[in-house]
């Protein structure tokens, strides 16, 4: 979405268009489900906290400062979120029988359903810093200045939190019998 095309819907949404949020929500939408997604790992869920952050970014649209980009606006929103959520489940875990058999075949492990799943489990055993960091560069291939602006934190530190995720993630997933060249 360009620009001034955004900055006109948040303008009319502000004033109260229905309509122009919709186009706000559509845009929006399918990457904060991903995001939500891989955050708390229930398809539920992550629908739910979509919707209740569009909720609550368009009872707060007017504390919006529109010097910063929406997005990182809105994916705040669902971040504390889903840390809110988080924070009220017990960290659970069921085991998949499968994973823990040791008779996958090399067909198997190459399925590309497959590894997602095993990538988004080692996903969920990083600390959340950790899991937002590989979601935004991975996921949603934002560039280190992007995430830094998002996060609130200095370009450095991300460069330093994504390098410690990346080792962690490929311990877990090394754990779990996933290996690569």
């Amino acid at each position: 979405m360009v620009a001034d095309d955004e900055d006109a819907l948040i303008e009319k949404s502000a004033a109260g268009d229905g309509r122009a949020f919709g186009a706000l929500v559509r845009t929006y939408e399918r990457v904060l489900y991903n995001v939500a997604l891989r955050m708390v790992r229930d398809p539920e869920d992550a629908r739910d906290l979509v919707q209740t952050t569009f909720i609550k970014a368009y009872r707060k649209l007017d504390t919006f400062d529109r010097q910063h980009r929406f997005f990182s606006w809105i994916y705040r929103i669902l971040i504390n979120e889903s840390l809110n959520l988080l924070s009220r489940r017990r960290p659970s875990e069921t085991l998949d029988e499968r994973l823990e058999s040791g008779e996958r075949s090399p067909e198997e492990r190459m399925d590309g359903r497959q590894t997602g799943e095993l990538v988004q489990g080692a996903l969920m055993e990083l600390s959340t810093d950790h899991r937002e960091a590989i979601i935004l560069r991975h996921f949603l291939e934002l560039s280190h200045r992007e995430m830094s602006g998002m996060l609130s934190i200095p370009e450095k530190t991300v460069k330093s939190r994504l390098y410690t995720a990346r080792q962690q993630l490929g311990e877990v997933l090394r754990r779990r019998g996933i290996t690569w060249p």
